[in-house]
């Protein structure tokens, strides 16, 4: 079948055909067909887990132990929730889903109804358009993941625009398929997708792992031109952020009132901050505050 002109790439399903052309009908044998092509899904790239562990929890592992995954997921026990503001394209892949034994626990035409009908029932999955009303595909990830849903969301989207992509990915969204996709990559994806891998359209995983790539070079560029601070201005901020003053902290290391005051100047001048307060939750943020071992 094919959803009608306007309103979203055509949806392919069916068998293909093949014909068999012959001078003499008589003579004609059976002829197995031909081998048929690499499935499509041998296409669908996985980004290893490990990559996108800032942006939501997920499980790491080799591409062989992704396959093993993905044969141990049981596909009726399966729960989906189809969230696209075209009913026809809506009703399509939700019918796709439930013939391939999937169990469709609800649909959705705008973001608000995404967000609140994947909290109520909790599915596996969640195939989400990008272009909600009301609320975009991004914005129903991001609050889904403010609401500790651990719903995982496969974007199903007519673009490929790296914008769109990105900002699924960073949003929270496990896998990001193009509508042009066949039925069957489709529900496989959707099979990788609840299996806990990270499934993109061909093209697309490398624009994420280059986007991921240059984020953690940055982080790592930014961490080696951050300013480092003395074996003895971070016993000093360990302590302040003990709770203790600037006298205790001065009686414990025998050093001078003073000394301890020109130690927190000196960290807050190197860190660009202006209180004791922002000094204290940068030292917990970096994990100062434990004993060194």
């Amino acid at each position: 079948m094919s959803s009608d002109q306007g309103v979203g790439p055509p949806w392919k399903c069916g068998f293909p055909r093949r014909f068999l052309v012959v001078s003499d009908p008589a003579a004609a044998s059976p002829v197995p067909p031909s081998p048929a092509p690499p499935s499509p899904l041998l296409a669908l790239h996985e980004i290893q887990p490990d990559l996108l562990e800032s942006h939501r929890a997920s499980g790491g592992g080799s591409s062989e132990a992704s396959s093993t995954a993905d044969q141990g997921v049981d596909t009726p026990q399966l729960r989906v929730v189809v969230a696209d503001d075209h009913p026809m394209w809506r009703d399509a892949v939700a019918r796709d889903l439930a013939h391939a034994g999937f169990r469709v626990v609800g649909t959705a035409a705008d973001g608000p109804g995404a967000v609140a009908r994947t909290l109520a029932t909790n599915p596996d999955v969640l195939v989400l358009d990008l272009n909600l009303p009301r609320l975009r595909g991004h914005e129903v990830c991001a609050e889904l993941a403010a609401a500790g849903s651990t719903t995982r969301i496969l974007i199903l989207s007519v673009s490929g625009e790296a914008a769109d992509v990105l900002a699924a990915v960073k949003a929270g969204a496990a896998g990001y398929l193009v509508k042009s996709a066949g039925r069957e990559e489709f529900l496989e994806a959707v099979r990788r997708t609840a299996a806990g891998r990270a499934v993109f359209t061909p093209g697309l995983a490398d624009l994420v792992l280059a986007e991921f790539r240059r984020m953690r070079d940055s982080a790592g560029a930014a961490d080696t031109k951050s300013p480092q601070l003395t074996e003895r201005e971070t016993e000093v901020l360990r302590l302040v952020a003990r709770g203790m003053t600037y006298r205790d902290v001065a009686a414990h290391l025998f050093i001078s009132h003073r000394t301890v005051q020109n130690h927190v100047q000196n960290s807050l001048g190197k860190l660009q901050m202006h209180n004791r307060v922002e000094l204290v939750r940068y030292v917990i943020e970096q994990g100062l505050d434990a004993d060194p071992r």
